[in-house]
């Protein structure tokens, strides 16, 4: 394997994961118009919306045996079309059983697509022996902005859903199916999967990832409560005008982006544990200003603190989980690791918004704050899941780039 094919499944995956922050935030911006247009009573929505995380997670579990038959860039490069489509479908349709499909086809095939290209990430970047997966990540916020910046467009000039969908998913669509040509799978596809990918599926015991899990479920509290009640609490609570309630989501989205894309240097230079361990201190210490606040502006601040402290914990749970299984059971592993982690992820996206909404209704707003707080700093206790304290990858530290890497098993 040469240095360019990996450069080649590297650039390839971060458009993958850029078309899928672009997706994700059209349809999760677009939330009213798609109530509007199907009209979707208030008790109802709920329901669909939690529809697409559940069938998320039950398909990152089919996801984890899937691999054991064909390798993780066939799953990708099916799901990412068909999560396109799905959100055209969303667009397009016009009676309630109709988006009831699309949203479950949205589900069944995010949920499939997230656990691949994590997958890929996690043997990118055994293959690099360094870092990167941040800058993965980093690119799906960018993707995740301008996702909401048009739908902004979208909602700014009243475009009709199908309308303000198409043209992204023109574009788009064509160019991650020609960028999938490029996907870069890791050593178990050059290997026997079904013996390699099956030891690792049984070789990986959950009580060994539960920590992780937990690290996960609490980093998704937290992300879910700046998206579902940022806005609600500056208005509310900090006392905000409606235009400035539109704010900290976006500056926490900007923050999320800056500190990825500068979160993998920081692994290299000090370590996961190090970096894992300062973001839970910086999005716990965001959380406490938000609960103290005494206005909106800053309220904002904490806002965006949060985004500092939680954007670097999701990757590294991903890569740990990864590196600890590959390590002790072979890289089959890695990819059953990787698609029960993400299952968490759903998790905390499901728990984090009622939680905070029901500690908020039986107590206070300002109090339900303290919840995901104390939830991101359990972390801590976790922290030495991501490895050793003076474990990093690059710098010095970086391993000889002799890897397995795709079929073609070459030295790079």
């Amino acid at each position: 394997m040469t240095d360019a094919r990996l450069r080649h499944g590297r650039a390839s995956l971060a458009l993958s994961f850029f078309a899928q922050g672009v997706a994700f935030a059209l349809l999760v911006t677009r939330i009213p118009a798609v109530q509007d247009r199907y009209g979707i009573s208030d008790a109802l929505l709920p329901l669909f919306l939690a529809a697409v995380p559940i069938l998320a997670g039950a398909s990152s579990v089919l996801t984890e045996r899937l691999v054991r038959q064909v390798a993780p860039s066939a799953v990708l490069r099916w799901a990412q079309p068909l999560v396109f489509l799905a959100l055209l479908g969303v667009g397009a349709g016009s009676e309630m059983w109709q988006v009831a499909v699309a949203l479950g086809v949205f589900g069944l095939s995010v949920g499939a697509l997230d656990a691949s290209m994590n997958m890929l990430g996690v043997s990118l970047q055994r293959a690099y022996g360094r870092s990167i997966m941040l800058g993965f990540h980093a690119v799906y916020s960018l993707g995740g902005i301008a996702g909401a910046s048009l739908a902004w467009v979208g909602a700014h000039w009243d475009l009709a859903l199908v309308v303000s969908y198409l043209p992204v998913i023109t574009v788009l669509l064509p160019v991650v199916l020609v960028g999938s040509r490029w996907y870069a799978d890791g050593e178990r596809a050059r290997s026997d999967a079904n013996a390699g990918a099956g030891q690792g599926g049984d070789g990986v015991a959950f009580r060994v990832l539960l920590p992780l899990c937990l690290v996960m479920t609490f980093a998704y509290i937290g992300d879910s409560t700046v998206s579902n009640w940022s806005a609600k609490y500056l208005q509310d609570v900090l006392g905000s005008s409606e235009e400035l309630a539109t704010v900290p989501y976006n500056a926490y989205m900007v923050t999320t982006l800056v500190g990825r894309a500068v979160g993998d240097l920081g692994v290299r230079w000090f370590g996961a544990v190090a970096v894992v361990r300062c973001g839970a201190v910086l999005a716990a210490a965001g959380f406490a200003v938000v609960a103290c606040a005494p206005g909106a502006w800053v309220g904002m601040i904490g806002f965006t603190l949060l985004g500092f402290g939680l954007c670097v914990i999701v990757p590294q749970t991903f890569a740990a989980a990864g590196k600890h299984a590959s390590e002790k059971h072979g890289p089959g592993a890695s990819d059953a690791a990787v698609a029960r982690l993400n299952v968490f992820n759903y998790v905390g996206f499901l728990i984090g918004s009622p939680l905070v909404g029901a500690v908020g209704d039986a107590w206070s707003y300002r109090g339900a704050m303290l919840v995901p707080m104390v939830l991101v700093l359990a972390t801590l206790v976790y922290s030495r899941s991501f490895g050793a304290a003076d474990a990093r990858y690059g710098g010095g530290h970086e391993r000889p780039r002799v890897v397995d890497v795709g079929r073609g098993g070459n030295e790079v």
